[in-house]
């Protein structure tokens, strides 16, 4: 059994990935997460992003009733919605308080009874048990070793996690070896390609590839 507490990698990354969204980022994400207008690289991602959010929630049952959901790195909150219009009592935790505050403005009125929105860390054990977890393109930051033990940890605490790699594909890569030749400072924390097939994840099952664009991301699961 893995180490379940937070690396010092882990925990060096998840600062990173903090200061980002929560500075620069911040309005970027909430236009390309709404209906205004971006550029066409910027909708060929918010088109695999929806995509990519309709294939992760297909794999949850379509009623929720009484289940807990964990929706771990929830962003701008649009995964959160429909889980709780689903029945569904949710915690939405995302490590950008900033984002946390669109997601709130954003829930319908309805449905406010049924999601418990969180500034904070998704690995958190004191977030306590669920019944399943979704965590979209919220794990793509972070080394093997520590993306293996993001893992346990969230197995250890739900019946079934579904959540996104991003594929090492050979344009994925090009870009992430591009990106580490800019200065630390100006670039966005750069995700880490992985082969899910070498990763070391008792249960773990491919769901399928998005690839719309400028935007490539894996789904796999642990758990059902």
């Amino acid at each position: 059994m893995r180490d379940l507490a937070p690396s010092t990698s882990y925990d060096a990354t998840r600062a990173r990935v903090a200061g980002y969204f929560d500075g620069t980022a911040t309005r970027v994400w909430e236009r390309l997460t709404s209906d205004a207008p971006v550029s066409r690289i910027r909708q060929t991602v918010r088109e695999g992003r929806d995509e990519m959010r309709a294939l992760m929630l297909g794999q949850l049952p379509a009623d929720l009733q009484g289940a807990r959901v964990l929706d771990a790195g929830c962003g701008t909150g649009a995964a959160a919605a429909v889980l709780a219009a689903r029945g569904a009592d949710v915690t939405a935790i995302d490590i950008s308080p900033k984002l946390i505050d669109i997601a709130r403005a954003r829930l319908p009125a309805g449905l406010s009874g049924r999601v418990a929105f969180r500034a904070g860390d998704m690995l958190d054990a004191g977030l306590g048990q669920f019944d399943h977890v979704i965590a979209m393109d919220s794990l793509i930051y972070y080394g093997r070793a520590d993306l293996e033990a993001a893992l346990d940890g969230m197995r250890a605490r739900a019946r079934q996690v579904v959540f996104t790699l991003a594929p090492r594909t050979a344009l994925l890569m090009g870009m992430w070896h591009a990106g580490r030749l800019f200065p630390r400072a100006d670039r966005s924390p750069t995700m880490v390609p992985h082969d899910w097939r070498r990763l070391d994840v008792p249960g773990l099952a491919r769901i399928g590839r998005v690839a719309r664009g400028f935007y490539i991301s894996e789904c796999l699961q642990v758990g059902s």
